[in-house]
């Protein structure tokens, strides 16, 4: 059993006024990695590359034990991505006769039946006639109807509303049960990551910061608030970054208990991934 659904080995992509990498990123088989970071971050592009929609300028990508330029490897992963593109003149219908022309016999049309009814979608209704989630929703059933080892979603919980997306993240966590299906899932609902993501992957300016166990990532990071003074008494490397106001300041810390050690009377929160987020935004700021 494979171990390693994908992954991307000192990767760099160019373009004139981006640059992705170099960047080692592992998704482990059976897992739910989250990937998050600023628009223009580099996200959409990581993605691109470990589904072979791209190529990398530098490094390797390796997907399911094979290359993303195997049409074979290709054909074992399902793929949503928020620009998804139908033909405004297809219906749902028509779009599960051209999938099952692509993947063949991996094509499972009463699997896709199954998803359109249970998504609320009309197969008979043109797609010119879809709202942003409705179309979304096509793209996961087209993505699920073909039984993927591996699911890469780009903003995928983007346009449903908050009964679907609680569906949704209900069914990735049963999709990955038998640890023979992984997912890559990029989200700006950083809440639906804390929900369901087993690790999380922070890409910033290109460069991947971190990518460690979700668990361990929301015990570790606090919001400690207390006078600057105090400041000068945690541990080196402990404060990532510091807002300062009138009233004193609250600054990003990594390793809550030693923290808590050199100032038991401080006010220390946990944070969430929406923190982390601005506070090292903050930092690259300055």
């Amino acid at each position: 059993m494979l171990t390693t659904a994908a992954a991307l080995r000192g990767a760099t992509k160019n373009y004139k006024t981006f640059t992705l990498g170099p960047i080692d990123l592992v998704v482990p088989a059976g897992s739910i990695l989250g990937l998050i970071g600023e628009n223009g971050a580099g996200k959409t592009t990581a993605l691109k590359l470990l589904c072979g929609a791209i190529h990398p300028d530098g490094g390797s990508v390796e997907l399911l034990g094979g290359s993303p330029a195997d049409p074979a490897v290709r054909a074992r992963i399902g793929v949503v991505f928020e620009d998804a593109y139908f033909p405004d003149c297809f219906n749902a219908a028509c779009v599960g006769k051209s999938m099952a022309g692509i993947f063949s016999a991996r094509w499972d049309a009463a699997k896709f039946d199954a998803f359109l009814q249970r998504f609320g979608l009309d197969g008979s209704k043109k797609i010119k006639e879809y709202s942003r989630g409705m179309r979304m929703k096509l793209s996961l059933a087209t993505a699920l109807a073909h039984d993927p080892e591996l699911l890469i979603l780009d903003e995928a919980t983007a346009g449903l509303d908050p009964v679907m997306r609680g569906e949704l993240l209900d069914l990735l966590l049963d999709f990955i049960q038998d640890e023979r299906h992984s997912v890559l899932m990029s989200s700006h609902i950083t809440s639906d990551l804390e929900q369901v993501a087993d690790a999380i992957a922070y890409l910033h300016h290109g460069q991947l910061l971190f990518c460690e166990n979700k668990d361990d990532l929301m015990q570790e990071y606090g919001l400690l608030r207390c006078a600057e003074a105090d400041l000068d008494r945690l541990p080196a490397g402990c404060a990532v970054y510091t807002r300062h106001g009138a009233f004193g300041c609250e600054t990003l810390i990594k390793d809550r208990a030693a923290v808590h050690a050199a100032l038991p009377n401080a006010v220390c929160d946990s944070a969430n991934i929406d923190d982390i987020m601005r506070f090292y935004s903050g930092r690259d700021a300055q």
